[in-house]
């Protein structure tokens, strides 16, 4: 049935949960697992976050952040790895960064992805609440098969 599913992951164990129900239909199926991360965009500046100022970052500490925001991706994917027997499933990993729902939505269409897999919640529940959940606007622009996990 499936042969191609995408699985966002952001270091939730609703995100966890997602990995492994994609596991169990990838070894009933033999489908490729495409673990994916997303790292948002750092901030054009953090003082209207806390309360202050706008104040633009420079390029230098923009860069800098980013490279954090990547690295810490990559940890999302490798503690969704450690939680999940993997074993027999054939794993590809993506980091992308940008907005996450958009950026899931274009690479499950890129890969042709029979379904996506992800967690109803992750780790940003209150902008969840504020902005709209990412599971949320993937549900509903993707054009593939959706399964959110809880």
């Amino acid at each position: 049935m499936y042969q191609t599913i995408l699985v966002p992951v952001d270091g939730s164990s609703h995100a966890e949960k997602a990995l492994q129900v994609a596991a169990q239909l990838a070894r009933g199926t033999s489908a490729v697992l495409h673990l994916m991360t997303v790292a948002e965009f750092p901030p054009d500046n953090i003082g209207l976050f806390t309360g202050g100022v706008a104040e633009p970052y420079a390029e230098e500490e923009r860069e800098k952040l980013a490279k954090g925001m990547k690295e810490e991706a990559h940890k999302a994917i490798d503690k969704a790895r450690a939680t999940v027997d993997l074993a027999d499933i054939e794993v590809k990993e993506v980091v992308r960064q940008g907005r996450p729902a958009e950026l899931i939505t274009g690479e499950a269409e890129a890969l042709g992805a029979d379904a996506i897999v992800m967690g109803s919640r992750g780790v940003s529940d209150m902008r969840g609440m504020v902005f709209g959940s990412v599971s949320h606007k993937v549900s509903h622009t993707a054009d593939c098969t959706v399964i959110t996990v809880t």
